[in-house]
């Protein structure tokens, strides 16, 4: 999928769960160890829960201990986009999808090889397609 996904404020709501629209459109956070792949170690490829973008192979999921899935990279260069996040007090670097926007969590420069980073993403904003469906 290449094309950018605009949709209004009404049409996010009526497509996702209201915990969903919370993480992805309002730049929230699912509670540490509450979310559906923190522990998933099978393979597969997740997708945007908000316009179904590859983001993460299953290949690249490592267990960092933080209650989040976590990845040392995307699926592709230019899926995730980046963007500075002064909220809560700190300095962090936000991640979202490049095709829609949707907030995906923080990288981290604490990951392991091959890249050094931490991609701490929230599963409620992720779709896990294992290929089977």
């Amino acid at each position: 999928m290449s094309n950018e996904i605009e949709l209004s404020d009404e049409e996010w709501r009526a497509r996702l769960t209201p915990e969903q629209y919370q993480v992805c459109r309002e730049q929230g956070t699912e509670r540490a160890f509450t979310g559906a792949y923190h522990d998933y170690k099978g393979p597969g490829l997740f997708r945007c829960v908000c316009c179904g973008e590859p983001l993460f192979d299953a290949a690249a999921k490592f267990d960092s201990g933080t209650g989040w899935p976590s990845f040392h990279s995307p699926h592709a260069p230019g899926t995730v986009a980046r963007a500075a996040d002064h909220s809560h007090g700190m300095e962090r670097t936000e991640v979202h999808c490049r095709r829609c926007g949707a907030h995906l969590g923080h990288v981290f420069p604490d990951g392991p090889a091959p890249t050094g980073e931490r991609y701490c993403i929230n599963s409620v904003a992720l779709d896990l397609d294992t290929g089977e469906g």
